[in-house]
């Protein structure tokens, strides 16, 4: 249950607009148009606190129960030519859960993301002031993302407690739009995947082998960013504020060629960012708070959450 809530719908809302200064989206590094490479790590914290029926239901955990995982993720971005650049993220995961009359404790490391990007610009698209309409243009990058299943998953005869990924390889196509109009940044950012499927003959016990295969999965987060500036002694640094709203969607999954009706989730999400950056934007340090939105009719068949996430980026030139 634990890695469900978090891979179906941890998103990084950008800090800045990917263009300028690069960021992330969706778990995915973006390097900034003018780097040669980016490295990044992060810190998630994530707090379960119920869950959303297959009929988009609220409901709270029964009392005793506390369930959270932890994430450090590890992520590496290098520009392989003037458009094209890619990147890698790993994360390790912990999942602390206690109930009324146990507990559990499992650590492991989770599934691992590829992606390649084409940048559709030849220069940076921020501008410093509104002049005409073409100034309005946004910054388009394009994408792929493969996910491989390095984590443990339900179908490697462990408990639900254990899983520290879901044991599939989804390919994503990816579109991030952002503009910068200074002090104002906005991004949109869309991915629709598709899960391989795979023979499964384990779920905590061997079962008669089957075919099976996740859902379609969809994802959608507009950001809205603030920038300001702040100078301490000689130097002058850069303050953004990001607010985002984040959508997932998970269709049916098949069983052997049939739907599989009790797969499938959708989930509401809405984040804060405050990112610290340098002058030049060659390190940044972002704190995030993603909320699940507890309440009927925003969620279905999946985890509510918050995720608390402190992440730190160095940009080379």
């Amino acid at each position: 249950m634990a890695l469900l809530g978090g891979a179906a719908c941890f998103f990084a809302p950008q800090a800045e607009a990917g263009s300028c200064c690069g960021g992330g989206a969706a778990v995915t590094l973006i390097l900034p148009k003018d780097a040669s490479a980016m490295i990044d790590t992060s810190l998630d914290v994530e707090r379960y606190d119920g869950f959303w029926t297959k009929d988009g239901k609220y409901l709270r955990d029964q009392p005793g129960t506390d369930m959270s995982q932890y994430r450090l993720n590890l992520g590496y971005a290098v520009r392989l030519a003037r458009r094209w650049q890619a990147s890698v993220s790993v994360p390790y995961v912990w999942n602390v859960n206690i109930y009324p009359n146990t507990s559990s404790r499992v650590d492991g490391p989770g599934d691992t993301m590829f992606s390649l990007w084409y940048e559709a610009f030849d220069a940076t698209m921020c501008r410093l002031r509104y002049v005409e309409i073409s100034d309005l243009k946004p910054a388009a990058t394009f994408g792929l993302s493969l996910t491989v299943p390095t984590g443990v998953s339900p179908y490697d005869g462990v408990k639900s407690d254990d899983i520290t990924g879901r044991g599939f390889y989804r390919l994503d196509g990816n579109v991030l739009l952002d503009k910068t109009i200074y002090p104002l940044s906005a991004s949109l950012f869309l991915s629709y995947g598709r899960y391989f499927e795979r023979p499964v003959n384990r779920e905590v016990d061997y079962v008669q082998p089957y075919r099976k295969r996740l859902g379609d999965r969809a994802v959608g987060t507009l950001a809205l960013s603030y920038e300001t500036f702040i100078d301490y002694s000689k130097f002058r640094n850069r303050l953004t504020y990001t607010a985002a709203l984040s959508e997932v969607w998970e269709g049916e999954g098949t069983i052997n060629g049939d739907r599989d009706t009790t797969s499938g989730l959708r989930k509401t999400s809405v984040a804060g960012t405050i990112a610290w950056s340098t002058l030049e934007r060659r390190w940044i340090v972002r704190l995030t708070w993603s909320h699940s939105i507890m309440r009927d009719g925003w969620g279905d068949n999946t985890v509510a959450s918050d995720i608390y996430s402190l992440g730190v980026t160095h940009v080379f030139n």
